[in-house]
């Protein structure tokens, strides 16, 4: 594979091992990053480690601290922080099974293929893919890397395992705490009935490739366009879905009905717009064309007679 691999090592369930490499599913290729720059002169600008009251330090002076308190703070050397390092093993044993949907959607942070290292691995690996396809489970287990231990879970995808890591319970902020004072009401059957039949007439298959951020495409080509015009001002205008923005107060039952209307309209202009054919009707202007002509030439024979 071209990729460099994340990580290799073997996956273990209990007395079996099966050597496995394991790449990022995901690239960062959509941002754009700028440089801040000394506009007079061009070029770069570069940051000073700077003490307030002393200046600008060497590199060699600095060390790392954690902040007890405001202004308190404890100091460690690079060296003391390597030794509680945890050693980067090799080995990614299955600990736990769970049931796929016990897991929470923002426990999951990022994905990672899980591919056979070498051929004797294949039927290793494939009965482990199969057997959590057949139980409908998420193995679990913790994988060490760069000095940290993660926790990771796997899933079959296709052909090959899918790794994620998960967040640490002390990760993720409880939803308790935002939900708390949404009331607990359930609404009517028609509101419930509208909003299920607008979710059902914008149903489709998800394809990724329809959605793109219009943020960065704006900027590539206001890029290409600021480079190409040598410097001169470009503002442009991104135009954005119109909104009735004239009352706070909704009516719900309206919004509903006009937005299912909407939907019905904009479906049905679709699938009538094939079937449209254009005003190509010319034959009564030709034949009033004839008739002028015909006209004329008869009066000519009179005059000459």
């Amino acid at each position: 594979m071209a990729a460099r691999a994340y990580w290799q090592g073997q996956i273990r369930l209990a007395l079996v091992s099966i050597p496995v490499e394991i790449y990022a599913a995901t690239k960062s290729g959509a941002a754009i990053s700028f440089r801040q720059i000394h506009e007079p002169s061009g070029k770069p600008i570069k940051y000073e480690k700077v003490v307030q009251g002393i200046g600008p330090v060497d590199r060699d002076e600095i060390v790392k601290g954690y902040e007890l308190s405001k202004g308190n703070f404890v100091l460690l050397e690079d060296e003391e922080i390597e030794a509680v390092k945890i050693e980067s093993r090799k080995t990614l044993e299955l600990v736990q099974f769970v049931d796929q949907h016990e897991i929470d959607v923002f426990y999951f942070e990022k994905p990672y293929y899980v591919v056979p290292a070498d051929d004797l691995a294949d039927e290793a690996f494939i009965v482990l893919r199969e057997a959590l396809r057949k139980t409908k489970k998420i193995a679990l287990g913790q994988l060490s890397v760069r000095g940290r231990e993660q926790l990771v879970s796997l899933r079959p995808c296709g052909k090959g395992i899918v790794l994620e890591t998960l967040r640490y319970a002390d990760e993720v902020r409880q939803a308790q705490s935002y939900f708390d004072e949404i009331p607990d009401e359930t609404p009517t059957d028609d509101l419930l009935d509208l909003a299920t039949t607008l979710i059902e007439k914008k149903s489709a298959a998800f394809e990724p490739e329809e959605f793109r951020d219009r943020y960065v495409d704006a900027l590539r080509a206001l890029v290409e366009k600021k480079a190409k015009a040598k410097g001169k001002k470009i503002l442009e205008d991104v135009e954005e879905p119109s909104a009735d923005r004239g009352s706070n107060v909704i009516d719900l039952m309206a919004a509903l009905k006009k937005s299912v209307g909407a939907s019905d309209t904009s479906t049905t202009a679709t699938k009538k717009a094939p079937a449209k054919k254009a005003p190509a009707k010319k034959a009564p202007a030709k034949a009033s064309a004839s008739k002028a002509k015909a006209s004329s030439s008869s009066s000519r024979t009179r005059k000459s007679a």
